[in-house]
């Protein structure tokens, strides 16, 4: 019974070391090839090893890199398997390769970079930093200090030339198609060849096509620049294209080289029947005089008044707003004043007179607002009458108002002759109000 139990707790112990043993190692190493001698213009291929001791369930998660005063090209995905012996132990991996293309001299350093990946058996993701690595980058003898150098382990130039009719007349169009091909670099470090102008033909130059050159497993073995320009003949005669040259940088020999395609020469004859299809200044002198206007002075004055106008009705809105207003209040308050009046008080006399029954109710409020009744009375025969038919003694009503309407003009008159006279200077003693008298 104490073997067995002894024996079970062995087992345990060695199974927690095995276990603990087993956790798989992650490891990443960097290193720069070639080591030494890099050149401004040159290519530098930096090489990210992964390894492990078990397997990888996924790929790696790869950093990125940026060099100041270099241009770097990261990996595209594609992997070299590794398989390597570290302190005695099998690790397996991949490798993963930068490219680097210096652009000026001097000491560039590359920091660490850390990759994140799961190993098999690994029971959760792991990380591993790289080492820091650094490396000079020096100018290629026979270059100047302006000059970006082409560094290349080999280099072809080629052209090629495209008529569009033979023999060649005016109107007809010469292409030029220049490739350049350069071993261990980058496309994008290629230089634009010189395709100029030439007298008496109008170049058109088309979008270079730039790609990198690989093996078929994404391995990059060089680059490829391919321009071309179309020269159409705008004059009879000769015609030449000059030569072109590229200067590289031959790193397999160490020397400075120059490639050259020649330069090319051709003829073209006069053709009468040819018409330019477009021109660019008669093109530009035609869009010039389609394009203006022809406004007459009329127009123009019209345009101008419509403008003003628009402008004084859209700045000038708030204030025409505020005079609608104060118009409609003043017309309104002077609606009210006549309405008050002792005119408009008079004209009603004739109405009421006339109606049936008959009302005085107008003569008193005439009377009232012209503030005559006290003038008229003492002196006014036709307005004592009046009174004296209505409320004396021998009151005779239906005579006093068939006799009223011929005495209104004169009592009209009399009141107005009242209304102009002098008031006197001094107050009188005992006034007297017309509510008295109405």
């Amino acid at each position: 019974m104490r073997f067995t139990a002894s024996f079970a707790l062995t087992c345990l112990l060695l199974c927690s070391v095995s276990a603990f043993a087993a956790e798989p190692q992650l490891k990443v190493r960097m290193h720069l090839q070639p080591a030494d001698g890099a050149m401004v213009g040159g290519l530098l291929e930096l090489q990210l090893d992964i390894l492990t001791d078990t397997w990888f369930t996924s790929a790696p998660t790869l950093p990125g890199l940026e060099l100041d005063g270099a241009q770097v090209l990261p990996p595209d995905g594609q992997a070299e398997h590794l398989n390597q012996t570290l302190d005695g132990q099998s690790f397996s991996g991949m490798r993963y390769r930068y490219l680097i293309t210096p652009n000026v001299v001097g000491d560039f350093t590359i920091p660490p970079l850390t990759v994140r990946a799961t190993p098999g058996q690994a029971t959760e993701e792991q990380s591993a930093a790289s080492q820091t690595v650094q490396f000079s980058a020096a100018r290629p003898p026979g270059f100047g200090p302006g000059e970006i150098p082409l560094v290349a382990a080999g280099l072809r130039l080629s052209q090629r030339i495209t008529n569009s009719a033979t023999p060649l007349k005016v109107g007809d169009t010469v292409t030029r198609q220049l490739t350049l091909q350069a071993d261990n670099a980058l496309a994008m470090t290629l230089p634009v060849p010189p395709l100029s102008k030439v007298g008496g033909l109008s170049r058109y130059l088309k979008t270079p096509q730039i790609r990198n050159l690989d093996d078929g497993r994404g391995f990059v073995l060089g680059g490829e620049r391919i321009d071309s320009a179309s020269y159409r003949i705008d004059s009879a005669g000769t015609h030449t294209l000059p030569a072109i040259e590229v200067k590289w940088w031959d790193s397999s020999n160490h020397q400075a080289r120059t490639a050259q395609v020649p330069a090319v020469t051709f003829e073209a004859t006069a053709n009468n029947a040819y018409k330019p299809v477009f021109s660019i200044a008669e093109d530009l002198r035609q869009l010039g005089a389609d394009s203006r206007l022809h406004l007459s002075t009329r127009w123009l004055s019209w345009l101008a008044l419509l403008s003003l106008l628009v402008a004084v009705v859209w700045f000038g809105r708030p204030m025409l707003v505020r005079g609608y207003r104060a118009l409609r209040v003043r017309q309104r308050a002077r609606h009210q004043t006549r309405l008050q009046s002792a005119e408009y008080a008079w004209q009603q006399i004739k109405p009421q007179i006339e109606g049936r029954p008959p009302q005085l109710t107008a003569l008193y409020l005439w009377l009232r607002r012209g503030r005559l009744g006290l003038k008229l009375a003492p002196s006014d025969p036709h307005l004592q009458t009046l009174l004296g038919a209505l409320y004396g003694q021998k009151a005779n009503k239906d005579q006093a108002l068939g006799e009223l309407p011929q005495s209104l003009a004169k009592l009209h008159v009399r009141a107005k002759e009242k209304q102009g006279s002098p008031q006197p200077a001094l107050k009188p003693l005992n006034p007297v109000h017309d509510k008295d008298y109405s």
